[in-house]
C-alpha cells in the first residue's frame, strides 16, 4: 500500500506530471483530484521582509 502511494505522489511531482500529461499517461482530472486532496498550509506561512529573504537565498 505504501509503495502505491509513493508511486502516485511521484507521478504528481511537478517535474514529472507535465510530461505524463503530454504523453496521455495521466489526465487533467486525475491531477485536479490529487491537488484537491492536498492540505492548504498557507496558515503556517511566515512572511519575510526583503532583507530576510536575501539572507536565506
Amino acid at each position: 500500500m505504501k509503495l502505491r502511494l509513493a508511486l502516485e505522489e511521484k507521478q504528481m511531482d511537478l517535474r514529472v506530471r507535465d510530461r505524463l500529461l503530454a504523453e496521455g499517461k495521466i489526465t487533467k482530472e486525475e491531477v485536479k483530484k490529487y491537488l484537491d486532496t492536498m492540505a492548504d498550509d498557507g496558515k503556517n506561512a511566515i512572511p519575510l521582509d526583503q532583507d530576510e529573504a536575501k539572507t536565506i537565498q
